[in-house]
């Protein structure tokens, strides 16, 4: 059972920003599932591709359903394109790796070539890794595989489904941290996470905000402060990471539990 609720834009520069909310995780999962392979089907029959970028945490285990029918057979898995808003500079096979968490929980499930899988090249350090994911983002502009935002000039991936921590970070952009505001380069890199590990690489906020579509998932009692705070019409200036995701050209969904929004007042 969801509830939808319209939310007013942070910002008018917000094209659409909107909130559905689940009695649990598992009404969550099928309908991130149905949301993100009708905007696969979308995306592949007007440009015949799909960019698709997936953060760590729990939201791996939230798109379970995309591995299981009828997706499985019905999605065009040969049309994605994979990408992370974040990873942590690890090996790959490091308990610590999105890309572990999501290959061993989604991407081993489906038949994406591996060739569109973007990991990063965990050899170089986290500098060198965050400039090379820059130059991979930039050819595959150049290859018309990923769009680029008229209006930011950054590029614009179809879809971004992201979690949030309960401290309102996103990607591995933090409360308080410099890189919230980087407003020139595409990938970032941190060496001071103030949670572990501390070696990230990032997106910044100008490519998160030039994305077509955005699904926030947020399960969980954890969460419900952050979210009560992004979803307030009374607004700080003292902005969580969350609060900074203002599209330019999209739109914004959150996808919540009924315990993460415990907090908000209708």
């Amino acid at each position: 059972m969801a509830t939808d609720v319209a939310v007013p834009a942070p910002s008018a520069a917000a094209s659409k920003w909107k909130r559905l909310t689940f009695d649990t995780e598992e009404d969550v999962a099928v309908s991130l599932a149905k949301y993100t392979a009708e905007l696969s089907a979308k995306f592949v029959a007007e440009r015949g591709a799909f960019t698709a970028v997936l953060s760590g945490g729990t939201l791996i285990e939230t798109l379970r359903k995309l591995a299981e029918p009828p997706y499985l057979e019905t999605v065009d898995w040969s049309k994605w394109h994979v990408f992370w808003v974040d990873e942590r500079v690890v090996p790959k096979d490091h308990a610590d790796s999105n890309y572990k968490l999501a290959y061993d929980g989604l991407l081993s499930k489906v038949p994406i070539p591996a060739g569109q899988v973007y990991a990063i090249n965990d050899a170089l350090s986290a500098e060198g890794a965050a400039d090379d994911y820059e130059t991979i983002l930039r050819q595959l502009v150049k290859n018309g595989v990923l769009a680029m935002s008229a209006a930011t000039g950054f590029p614009k991936f179809d879809v971004m489904l992201l979690g949030m921590g309960p401290d309102g970070h996103i990607a591995s952009l933090f409360p308080g941290h410099p890189l919230v505001n980087e407003k020139q380069k595409w990938v970032a890199h941190i060496t001071d996470s103030p949670k572990p590990p501390p070696e990230r690489i990032t997106f910044t906020f100008p490519v998160i905000n030039s994305s077509a579509y955005v699904a926030m998932v947020v399960i969980g009692a954890g969460k419900a402060g952050a979210v009560q705070k992004a979803l307030s019409d009374k607004k700080t200036s003292d902005l969580l990471p969350v609060e900074m995701a203002v599209l330019q050209d999209g739109e914004f969904t959150w996808f919540a539990d009924q315990e993460a929004v415990s907090m908000v007042r209708n």
